[in-house]
């Protein structure tokens, strides 16, 4: 099992850096790989003596300044969703969960939609997107709370109401802001256009942790596939461990819709392609999706940005493209 983990994912970080330096290198302007890692490893220390001359300045606004902080970004929200996918259909033990399950999606788009309307400024989107989700997962949670227990039944659909609710007022706000409709539109749709060094460090942090706490409880998932009843029966805490999952998935969550948009699919079919290669233990699961979502969103924004340059289609167009036909391949098989 530790042998099979190690190889597919030692195997896994090899494609990882192989798609982080072609994504690096293409583009409206085409960058050679080796003046991309000439330029990288200068700029590392105790690895930059290794370089003689000083690497080539033309092209050092497009990759440090552009395409490296974009990648990053795509690379963290791919494996933040990937994620908290593989964590809400094993929290729900059902296969047609996803991140947006309990509204965080929804609640960040109101939050998003409000900042871009009334509150305009360089955080602003962000701060305002990330705010509303982390409310209203904690409005889902209250509703769905009985005493001390959380019915997951009620909480899937306490998510599907909240959600619909604030889908409801974001879609009044964009009737209503007509000349800021488009703006507001292109951020639902999903994309890494605006994607920063700002956005990088805001976001890092709370997937960066998120990941590996989820990791952590990977144990405590397999067993609650057995059900609640056996779960409890063999030591694991429920609501406990519950409450943990979701917050954390969450935080995820918000986090990567605050700086991304709403992007699909990425949290529902991922789970879904790795349980194929290395099956349903969450102790595998967990690191291999991360990977595979990381390297999926890289090549999907890559897809986006050189597909019909120097025009840009919204990532959420593209992985909606490619993950649309493999929901339904999923659902015939």
């Amino acid at each position: 099992m530790l042998k099979q983990r190690n190889k597919v994912i030692g195997f896994l970080l090899l494609i990882g850096i192989i798609t982080f330096c072609v994504s690096l290198s293409i583009g409206s302007v085409s960058v050679p790989v080796r003046d991309i890692l000439k330029m990288i490893i200068y700029r590392l220390p105790f690895l930059n003596n290794w370089i003689k001359n000083e690497p080539a300045q033309k092209y050092e606004l497009i990759i440090l300044s552009l395409r490296l902080p974009r990648i990053l970004l795509a690379m963290l929200v791919g494996s933040g969703l990937a994620t908290a996918g593989a964590t809400m259909q094993g929290l729900f033990r059902n296969s047609l969960a996803s991140p947006y399950v309990v509204g965080v999606s929804s609640g960040s788009s109101f939050g998003a939609a409000l900042a871009i309307l009334f509150l305009p400024g360089i955080f602003s989107v962000p701060l305002s997107a990330f705010s509303t989700g982390l409310i209203t997962i904690f409005l889902v949670y209250r509703i769905s709370q009985r005493g001390t227990r959380v019915s997951i039944e009620t909480l899937l659909l306490a998510g599907i109401a909240v959600g619909l609710f604030f889908s409801a007022i974001t879609s009044l706000l964009m009737y209503v802001s007509a000349q800021s409709a488009h703006y507001l539109v292109f951020w639902m749709m999903g994309g890494f256009g605006g994607g920063n060094w700002r956005n990088v460090i805001a976001s890092a942090p709370f997937i960066g942790f998120g990941i590996p706490a989820i990791y952590y409880f990977s144990r405590e998932l397999n067993v609650m596939q057995l059900g609640e009843e056996s779960a409890i029966h063999l030591g694991v805490e429920i609501e406990k461990i519950k409450k943990i999952l979701l917050i954390l998935s969450s935080l995820i969550t918000a986090s990567a819709v605050a700086v991304s948009g709403v992007i699909g699919f990425v949290g529902l079919i991922i789970p879904h392609i790795t349980r194929i290669i290395v099956g349903p233990d969450h102790r595998i699961l967990i690191p291999v999706s991360a990977l595979i979502g990381g390297i999926f969103l890289i090549w999907c924004d890559s897809l986006a940005r050189t597909i019909i340059a120097p025009v840009e289609l919204p990532v959420g167009i593209i992985t909606a493209c490619f993950g649309a036909p493999f929901f339904i391949y999923l659902l015939k098989r």
